[in-house]
């Protein structure tokens, strides 16, 4: 069972934002959105999270046509972080958290809850500001308190002892250009916990990123976005070379050898030689 989209169009107001784009999101592996400025990457993924219907072609997530899920079927089988989130109401940061828990409140005790928002927010690195007014907070902070959000959302039941409630089938995990705002040390924190969701809980996790090497760092298949069309996706390795890279993004990009093994992908000034 895939998240996809077939053959999805999204137009508006005369004006076509994505053109017949089809992709798969793999449970238990990564993959990323890459494309320039206004390359339709955000509203593929609204596309795929439902948020949006399309113009034509179909969004299927595990067989059935996510169209026809409910927003309680949709908020139990996937969660999403998005680029940016208005909150302006006080509520303190492990409230905020705590939203991420509403699609099973029918199913899960409150002490359970409570236990995974206490798990999210150790994961996500913000225990010191829980007690925090969310407005308050800074942008990189922001960030964090959604990705601890999004987690104890796409966790659901499973992290809970009731395997009569466990087994939901696949989850999803859409992340909208998640390191925005983060200092280094704490975007490659949220891109491992990202990689480890879908290695150990099997989750299909999608993420618009802007750098090149955090694709091949964390990500297994890519998908490269150009003026609302798809120019290529497939496995990091055979999509992220310079050539490709240099032409969709009209920059000089070239490989050069990491002493620690392996390659990366640097941007040139105009004025050096390859």
């Amino acid at each position: 069972m895939t998240l996809q989209s077939q053959n999805v169009t999204y137009a508006v107001r005369g004006t076509t934002l994505v053109h017949d784009i089809s992709i798969d999101v793999i449970p238990g592996q990564v993959t990323a959105i890459l494309g320039p400025n206004g390359a339709g990457k955000s509203t593929l993924l609204k596309l795929l999270s439902g948020e949006m219907a399309p113009t034509s072609g179909h969004v299927m997530q595990g067989g059935r046509f996510v169209g026809e899920m409910s927003a309680l079927q949709l908020a139990q089988q996937r969660a999403v972080m998005p680029q940016a989130t208005s909150m302006t109401f006080p509520f303190v940061v492990r409230d905020v958290v705590a939203l991420g828990r509403a699609p099973f409140r029918k199913q899960s005790s409150r002490r359970q809850d409570n236990d995974l928002v206490d798990q999210a927010i150790s994961l996500a690195d913000i225990g010191h500001l829980a007690d925090r007014a969310y407005p308050a907070l800074s942008g990189g902070e922001k960030q964090r308190v959604h990705l601890a959000r999004a987690l104890v959302q796409l966790w659901g039941m499973d992290n809970l002892a009731e395997p009569a409630l466990t087994g939901r089938g696949d989850r999803y995990l859409l992340l909208d250009e998640p390191t925005s705002g983060l200092d280094v040390s704490h975007q490659h924190a949220l891109l491992s916990i990202a990689r480890r969701e879908a290695r150990d809980r099997g989750a299909g996790v999608l993420m618009i990123l802007h750098d090149f090497n955090q694709v091949t760092t964390y990500a297994d298949q890519v998908a490269i976005l150009h003026r609302g069309a798809l120019v290529a996706f497939g496995a990091v390795s055979a999509v992220m070379t310079p050539a490709m890279l240099s032409e969709v993004f009209a920059h000089p990009i070239r490989a050069i050898a990491d002493p620690a093994g392996g390659v990366v992908l640097v941007s040139q000034a105009p004025n050096q030689a390859f």
